[in-house]
């Protein structure tokens, strides 16, 4: 599979919209937009094609749900009635694009070194990030922004399923709601899990589906939690960060683990349960 079967196949897949193609050969992207008012995505066609390599038809299944949600979500939307909104906060990368497709800067702030947080309205099955622009036709402040996103990810349920490898937990949070990763600003939630682990807490936001937290009691967590993050790194649609924060009494601090043990890392029982762990959690339920 090359660049060039990769945007047939999605276009193929996406002719039931009524969009139109814009394909950058230098830059292999695929740009998707409709119709009407121009509005769109665009794909990054070699990092799909990576993916392709290793998880076949579940990569192209996701691209094209996020394409159909996305476009079906960029009609002209009134902002008027604050009542009817729902603003969320949603965890980045700092190289993550600063101004939308428009050319308008999008609203956002310096969590840690690794992530920052942006502002989106939630649309249901989608969201769309906030600008400059839509700020002010919302009228309220950053501030406010912040206080709403923050109050309403405090509001969501935080299902998590438990593993433990070689003495230390796991606990994954994977809802498939599109805010996991931004449940690592629900500071109660932290905390609760910071009273229940007996060795360090380390949290991760691999991508932005998935928050991995981890009571790390001996060195082999140290390894277990390095592997762990970089595989959903790898695998997420989008990635976030593979480093591992530390936290500690409602502070991050970003570990870079050296992994001290070889051969525990290399030992093929822990790398083939981290494998199954990590598609278990992974998968996403769109129903």
């Amino acid at each position: 599979m090359n660049v060039f079967q990769m945007r047939d196949k999605l276009k193929a897949r996406l002719k039931h919209l009524n969009v139109k193609y814009s394909f950058n050969r230098e830059e292999e992207t695929l740009r998707i937009y409709r119709s009407d008012n121009h509005k769109g995505v665009t794909i990054k066609l070699q990092s799909i094609v990576a993916k392709y390599n290793e998880q076949k038809d579940e990569i192209v299944d996701e691209v094209v749900y996020y394409v159909e949600e996305a476009i079906s979500q960029m009609g002209d939307n009134n902002l008027n009635d604050l009542d009817d909104i729902k603003v969320m906060p949603v965890l980045r990368a700092p190289s993550f694009q600063k101004e939308n497709s428009e050319g308008n800067e999008l609203v956002y702030e310096q969590h840690t070194a690794e992530t920052n947080i942006y502002y989106a309205l939630d649309l249901g099955k989608s969201y769309k990030l906030i600008d400059e622009t839509m700020l002010k036709e919302l009228g309220v402040t950053r501030q406010q922004l912040k206080e709403m996103a923050l109050f309403n990810v405090r509001k969501l349920k935080n299902p998590y399923k438990t593993d433990e490898v070689k003495g230390n937990l796991f606990y994954f949070i994977n809802s498939n709601d599109g805010y996991d990763a931004s449940r690592i600003l629900n500071t109660k939630l932290l905390n609760d899990f910071e009273e229940q682990c007996e060795g360090e807490m380390l949290v991760a936001i691999p991508h932005q589906d998935v928050l991995i937290v981890a009571d790390i009691r001996n060195q082999t967590g140290y390894d277990v939690m390095a592997h762990l993050t970089m595989e959903f790194f790898t695998k997420g649609l989008v990635p976030i960060t593979s480093l591992s924060l530390g936290y500690e009494n409602g502070h991050f601090e970003p570990i870079f683990i050296l992994g001290k043990n070889n051969k525990q890392k290399r030992d093929p029982n822990v790398i083939q349960r981290l494998e199954a762990t990590r598609k278990q959690y992974n998968n996403k339920d769109r129903d």
